[in-house]
């Protein structure tokens, strides 16, 4: 019975040396890839890397990963100077595969998404201009709306507004819906779907000159592949899908 109870007791040591081993292993290659992905595609910030899947020591032995999580701060949009925050970017990938020198990596599949509140978006819109949620209804045709005083909205966007026409628009406020949809992966653009009606003849397209814009992503690792965006309550959300994506050594 007491050579028993001693062999139980050395196999919770062992296992808990074990378990130690493993997770300070994971630890240290989580970082390795962290500080990989970060100089290989010219990050601003190092990412944040989660491991899934226990053991992990045997995961390596078979040069194959479960589940590895990527997400990252800091990176950030463009639009004519003006700078814009994206938020909760992921990279979510699953399968993913070593070659024998560990030098490269491929994800069975892979996801990704990000998101930009409507606060940030306003940053990129003309001055004197907010964006928000559109409703429902047209949240669902992928638009938002920009409000703002019709004057400000054009001087904001550099458009010159003769004293005469300041006179006429007055304080008028108007909304404009633009529809927003994502191009080459990294290119966030907004075109006008409903523009308000004006008095002045010619003015409607100086106001689409003003609130059609693209909106250029800078610092999105390539294992995130964003290709649908939606317009949710708290802002635009992207995400997009792939398969058999090579992972930079």
């Amino acid at each position: 019975m007491r050579a028993l109870r001693i062999l139980l007791i050395l196999v919770v040591i062992l296992g808990g040396l074990f378990t130690a081993a493993d997770r300070a292993a994971v630890y240290f290659v989580e970082g390795e890839i962290a500080d990989r992905v970060k100089s290989s595609q010219g990050l601003s910030s190092t990412p944040e890397v989660s491991i899934k899947g226990f053991p992990f020591l045997t995961q390596v032995l078979a040069t194959s990963l479960d589940e590895v999580d990527i997400s990252l701060d800091g990176v950030s949009a463009s639009a004519d100077g003006h700078a814009v925050q994206v938020t909760e970017v992921k990279a979510e990938l699953r399968d993913v595969k070593f070659n024998s020198s560990f030098s490269a990596a491929t994800a069975a599949r892979a996801t990704g998404s990000a998101r930009i509140s409507y606060a940030d978006l306003a940053k990129s819109a003309p001055k004197g201009s907010t964006i928000g949620y559109a409703g429902a209804e047209r949240a669902a045709k992928g638009q938002v709306k920009l409000t703002g005083r019709l004057a400000d909205v054009l001087e904001g966007a550099g458009v010159s507004v003769p004293d005469p026409v300041k006179a006429l628009l007055g304080d008028k406020t108007a909304s404009a819906y633009s529809t927003v949809s994502l191009v080459n992966g990294d290119t966030v653009r907004l075109r006008s779907a409903d523009l308000p009606t004006v008095p002045i003849p010619g003015l409607e397209d100086q106001i689409r000159d003003a609130v059609d814009y693209d909106l250029k992503i800078d610092g999105l690792p390539s294992t995130i592949k964003l290709d649908q965006v939606t317009a949710t309550e708290d802002g635009l959300r992207f995400s997009g899908a792939g398969t058999n994506v090579s992972l930079a050594g």
